[in-house]
């Protein structure tokens, strides 16, 4: 059906994203000063993780790891969604978790190089390490 040529890459491509988004959210953090506000905190929470499981899945070959990483970028990917809507203005106030206290999720602090929203670029990760994962594997036969 598929070959099984794509299988590893596809694993790797996807911890290739998780690990570069993690490093991306620190360098923003810690170097950039970029102060993270509610919604990035809970992406961190499902995209650290991630970086850490996809790496050890990529040494052991694990494809099984979709069982439980698929589950954990679901989730990452439902805050960013709710993020990215939030910047762009469709979610109402009183619904907003950083109005209360911390940054705000949809200031200045949300754009990086002041073209990119941030919440944007989560939500891109977490749907192609989805996709990536839902890449159907099989074992190799010798």
């Amino acid at each position: 059906m598929y070959p099984i040529k794509f299988q590893l890459p596809a694993l790797y491509i996807a911890w290739s994203i998780a690990l570069v988004s993690t490093l991306s959210a620190l360098f923003i953090g810690e170097v950039m000063g970029k102060s993270p506000c509610i919604l990035c905190w809970y992406q961190r929470i499902a995209m650290f993780p991630l970086a850490f499981i996809l790496g050890l899945a990529c040494l052991q070959s694990d494809y099984a790891v979709r069982r439980y990483a698929i589950p954990l970028a679901a989730a990452g990917g439902a805050f960013a969604l709710w993020h990215s809507l939030l910047f762009l203005g469709f979610i109402p106030e009183p619904i907003q978790p950083c109005l209360q206290s911390g940054p705000s999720c949809a200031g200045d602090d949300q754009v990086l190089f002041g073209l990119v929203p941030l919440p944007f670029l989560s939500f891109l990760a977490f749907i192609s390490i989805i996709i990536l994962l839902s890449y159907p594997f099989r074992k190799r036969t010798l």
